[in-house]
């Protein structure tokens, strides 16, 4: 897909199909326990479900009382048990308890287990093992994706990250395939498939299995997405590991967007209670704000409020018809508008107190010394300070890591020296934390002499480059290297700025981390689609441990013309930031292409941190 000079940008597709498949089959799942029944939910699908079916529609469908799975049924409970849980180990003692806690005092009962998004075969084998399989009904509710807005749909299984990248259990790949199949009968056929990385390979080679299986017949149907394009979140750790600064950004790290809507608490509202605010483009203030550097947006919202008060200002000159027709057509929208400006000035008033706190200015400086590769040893400095202060376990591992991926690894000096200072200020149970970290490669340290790329280019000198890439491959696998020095120079991420970069009129995506850097997984994705291919990347795919595929299906029609090859589905597996969904929103605008992001769930660094903690005080 060669990018065109700027056009407009194709409209995304219509996604609110994915909800009501979502929600038909659930009712049809539940309608299987005819008459009164109670549902326990397991805590991390409430919300999601709450976007699909909320109370009211399970009431319709006799649900009489809901609990959460964790917690013990009423006496007075209903005939009817309804679980509908991840596929969890846990949760399966749980179910087992509740069901022999009953046979012991003689009550029977009907229970179903609905697993969400697949059950699997450990799940059965603990319900066997607790002696109630017997006793149970088992099935799946196939929800895959769940649209958070107009162009993000999130498989919403945060525990993928650790799953596969730390522990490297491979059972969510299949789930993957799944969602990329119905993802693909639905607005497909897709035309062209490009991907990097092991889990996106094992991914799309499941996907074509399944749709050989499913022989289902795309042939002569006019697609809505034309490409598709896969990544595993280990190919760029640096974007995820850097701090936000826009808008959207900012808000998921300070308030935590959870599926799509924001707890915005009294700091905020300038009341006593709290306020849930689902956050997507149909809020008219925060769809233009939320792309934004968070520079330009105190500037935006008074402007804002600036146009709503001459709005409103409009009704003093007006007569009784006028005055009639202004009240029944533009006050209850001027109201609301009114209503979420204040809440957006709040959330970036408290924002702003909370970065004052802590340093945020001298924080930025420091990550962009290391993105830049100069000062090092003040950033380390700066990091040791931060970890002596005392001033947040996450942040500390954050920077850590940073440095870390930056310079290839760590001296052992350096490694001994934060590890030891990190668990003195934070506690020895962090070890295991450090071991994870090593373990997934975010925070490791150089061996003795390894100075392993001026090994390589000696090498590489010497033999031909068939030899030196199966001689790099020897390297690579002994541990993970990052090489992000070398590829940040290949692709050119960090840009050349002659005097200030405009934030406000922003020239190219490192715009999303104040002009300092360009995402290293939106440059892949802005490459690889402008070449078609991988073709003259060879070397960035070295460095970047290869397992690199670009398939094009000549089943498909290509054609030019169609909007579709301009609308390019990106699967981030392992989580996804809202900073490479601003970068890509962007590029997007600039190409005249419309991305949709598919993730896994979305993720930022603390949540990344969080995933790789292993103490649980």
């Amino acid at each position: 897909m060669a990018f065109a000079g700027r056009r407009d940008v194709p409209e995304p597709p219509d996604f609110g199909i994915l909800k009501r498949l979502a929600r038909d089959q659930l009712i049809y799942l539940l309608e299987q326990l005819p008459g009164k029944k109670d549902l326990f939910i397991e805590a991390d699908l409430m919300s999601p479900l709450d976007r699909i079916a909320n109370v009211s529609i399970l009431k319709q469908h006799e649900v009489d009382k809901l609990y959460k799975v964790e917690s013990r049924p009423a006496i007075g409970a209903s005939d009817q048990f309804c679980f509908l849980v991840r596929p969890r180990i846990k949760t399966m003692r749980y179910i087992a308890d509740i069901v022999n806690a009953d046979k012991m005092s003689g009550r029977s009962r009907k229970y179903k287990v609905i697993f969400s998004p697949q059950k699997f075969y450990a799940c059965e084998m603990v319900l066997e093992e607790e002696g109630v399989f017997g006793d149970v009904t088992c099935d799946e509710w196939s929800f895959y994706l769940l649209p958070l807005d107009e162009d993000i749909i999130s498989m919403e299984l945060p525990e993928f990250f650790r799953d596969y990248f730390l522990e490297g259990d491979h059972r969510w790949i299949n789930s993957v395939a799944r969602a990329l199949q119905l993802l693909n009968s639905l607005y497909g056929p897709f035309g062209k498939a490009y991907g990097i990385g092991r889990c996106a390979k094992m991914s799309y080679e499941r996907w074509r299995d399944l749709e050989e299986e499913s022989e289902a017949d795309g042939q002569g149907r006019k697609p809505e997405i034309g490409n598709v394009f896969l990544m595993d979140r280990d190919t760029d750790y640096v974007t995820a590991l850097c701090s936000q600064v826009v808008y959207e950004g900012l808000v998921d790290d300070t308030f935590r967007i959870k599926c799509g809507s924001v707890d915005f608490g009294p700091d905020v509202t300038s009341s006593d209670k709290s306020i849930k605010v689902l956050l997507n483009a149909q809020d008219k203030v925060f769809s233009q704000i939320r792309n934004e550097h968070f520079s330009s947006v105190f500037g935006f919202l008074s402007q804002k409020s600036r146009n709503l008060q001459a709005q409103y200002d409009r009704r003093r000159g007006m007569d009784i018809k006028q005055m009639k027709n202004f009240v029944s057509q533009e006050l209850k929208g001027l109201k609301q508008e009114h209503r979420l400006l204040s809440l957006h000035i709040g959330a970036c008033e408290s924002i702003m107190k909370k970065k004052t706190k802590q340093d945020f200015q001298e924080m930025i400086k420091a990550e962009h010394s290391l993105l830049e590769g100069f000062d090092i040893r003040e950033s380390t400095s700066f990091i040791e300070e931060h970890i002596d202060r005392q001033v947040s376990p996450i942040e500390s591992l954050r920077l850590m890591c940073l440095l870390s991926i930056t310079e290839n690894g760590l001296i052992p000096k350096d490694y001994r020296s934060l590890k030891t200072q990190y668990l003195q200020s934070y506690g020895p149970e962090h070890l295991l934390t450090f071991h994870n970290l090593k373990r997934i490669g975010l925070l490791t340290e150089q061996s003795a002499g390894e100075t392993l790329t001026a090994v390589e280019s000696k090498v590489s000198k010497l033999v031909t480059d068939r030899a030196a890439g199966k001689i790099t491959d020897a390297f690579n696998s002994l541990a993970r290297k990052s090489n992000f020095r070398a590829i940040s120079k290949k692709l050119g991420l960090i840009p050349r700025v002659d005097g200030e970069y405009d934030l406000k009129m922003p020239r190219d995506m490192a715009y999303v981390f104040s002009g300092a850097y360009v995402p290293l997984s939106c440059k892949i994705i802005e490459q690889v689609l402008e070449r078609q291919g991988w073709l003259g990347l060879e070397e960035v795919v070295r460095l970047l441990n290869g397992n690199e595929f670009s398939v094009s299906d000549s089943a498909v029609e290509d054609n030019p013309a169609w909007e579709s090859q301009r609308v390019i589905l990106a699967v981030f597996l392992g989580g996804c930031t809202f900073s490479e969904i601003a970068a890509l929103r962007f590029l997007g605008k600039e190409r005249g292409c419309k991305f949709i992001f598919l993730t896994t769930a979305i993720t930022n660094s603390a949540r990344m941190m969080e995933a790789m903690i292993e103490a649980k005080a």
